[in-house]
């Protein structure tokens, strides 16, 4: 039997309050067909109650949606939130981009401009310097003149030329002091701009690895829109080629330093800070702790310990070198706690030379040369590899450890160290350390170092 939907729903509604009602029939039923009709009723009982159970399961999963939905609009919200802010980001980092390249083109101007007046200041020094040249020869010449007039016969004019050439004499001196006060000054000025000169590189240097910086942020971002935020990380700052542009930095304190010369890599080095400068120490002797006694690699790359007794390396001391003009300087103490120095100006060739030393003007200081002034260099020897003038002989095997060897008897700063009382048979003492125009072939050194710096700081000095 079909009964309508809006009748059944009724019917539903009836049936599950329990009310119960009767049927119609037409003309007379037997007992049999009451009893099958009861029985479709109850059929739709339980008909009703499967649809009020589907009808509580979709009001169910219709409140589930629409929770969903209400999660998902949260999350659109987020991400239109995210994207909005990386644009800004973008935005934002094009900008600095802009204002990164207009301050990289101003350090630019500004840094032709330290040059120029550089320029002119050195200028201006040497025009300074030979109008006192020039100031000091008419000083002597007035005062051979009042020399002669002293001892000449007219005694009364000779003091009137004497009292105007004091005069003169004095305003000489006040116009060397007033000269003097200016090179100094143009000394300190120079100072401040080789310290900007260097502020000036290690800004550009971090302006363009942050314009590199900002450009693969972009890329990233570009990339990876749906990344609300990135670490900000700051730009490295350059290293120092040398100890003496640590000190132009700010570094005043000796001790060790990581520095990184011009097509090299980095490496630890000690540093020797003093008023006038920084000094990279390139050698140290002080109590026998190390063997010098080594072979061609050892000499190359260095060994010993930078805080006591070391050798930098050939390799890192042409690294540091090659850079402009430098300056070695050699500093010893004797037993009795003497100590002398030695500057020369130096060129250090490569590895293709064996490392030649070459010596390019006369020593500074109280001691004649030591080492060999030939034109052409000295190329460095080790008994592993003879590059020594001796051609009957091989020096660092005779003499002990590597040196710029020439004829086996000048120096050897690297040669065995003794403490006192040194070895009395000759033959041995002569494989000490020595500087022979000091304290002579066979007296071994207490301590020896050796340092660089670039040859500005000699003129510090």
């Amino acid at each position: 039997m079909k009964v309508p939907l809006a009748n059944l729903l009724c019917i539903t509604v009836l049936a599950s309050s329990g009310t119960s009602f009767p049927l119609e029939r037409r003309g007379a039923a037997s007992g049999k067909e009451k009893r099958v009709q009861y029985a479709a009723w109850d059929d739709v009982n339980v008909l009703a109650h499967g649809l009020l159970q589907l009808g509580q399961g979709l009001k169910e999963h219709v409140d589930k949606t629409k929770g969903q939905v209400r999660d998902i609009t949260i999350k659109m919200k987020v991400f239109n939130v995210t994207i909005s802010e990386l644009s800004k980001l973008t935005q934002r980092l094009q900008e600095d981009s802009e204002a990164l390249k207009a301050k990289a083109q101003s350090l630019e101007e500004r840094e032709n401009l330290v040059l120029n007046v550089s320029i002119d200041l050195r200028e201006k020094t040497e025009e300074l310097l030979r109008d006192r040249k020039k100031d000091h020869e008419r000083m002597n010449k007035l005062e051979e003149k009042v020399d002669g007039l002293m001892q000449g016969e007219g005694l009364e004019a000779a003091n009137g030329n004497y009292s105007d050439a004091r005069t003169i004499q004095w305003m000489l001196e006040a116009q060397n002091k007033r000269i003097d006060e200016l090179v100094e000054r143009i000394k300190q000025q120079q100072e401040k701009l080789d310290k900007q000169n260097v502020r000036i590189r290690t800004l550009q240097n971090q302006i363009h690895m942050k314009s590199e910086r900002s450009s693969l942020k972009r890329k990233e971002d570009d990339v990876h829109l749906n990344a609300s935020s990135s670490e900000q990380r700051d730009s490295p700052v350059a290293m120092a080629s040398d100890c003496h542009e640590l000190f132009l930095r700010g570094e005043t304190t000796s001790g060790l330093y990581t520095i990184q010369p011009n097509d090299s890599e980095s490496f630890e080095v000690f540093c020797e800070m003093t008023p006038e400068g920084g000094w990279t120490v390139i050698q140290r002797r002080q109590d026998g702790s190390v063997d010098f006694d080594q072979l061609w690699q050892a000499y190359q790359t260095g060994f010993g310990s930078l805080n006591g007794e070391f050798w930098l390396g050939l390799e890192k001391i042409h690294s540091v070198s090659k850079g402009g003009n430098y300056i070695l300087k050699v500093q010893f103490s004797d037993w009795r706690d003497e100590v002398q120095t030695i500057n020369y100006p130096f060129h250090l060739n490569g590895e293709e030379s064996n490392y030649s030393l070459r010596i390019l003007g006369g020593p500074a200081g109280n001691l004649e040369s030591s080492l060999s002034t030939e034109t052409s260099g000295v190329p460095f020897s080790t008994r592993d590899k003879d590059n020594d003038q001796k051609n009957d002989l091989n020096c660092a095997k005779q003499l002990s450890g590597g040196w710029w060897f020439s004829n086996c008897g000048r120096s050897n700063l690297n040669g065995k160290y003794f403490v006192t009382p040194a070895p009395k048979q000759r033959h041995q003492r002569k494989q000490g350390v020595f500087w022979k125009t000091w304290r002579g072939r066979y007296y071994p050194l207490k301590t020896t170092t050796m340092m660089i710096a670039p040859a500005e700081i000699e003129n510090k000095s």
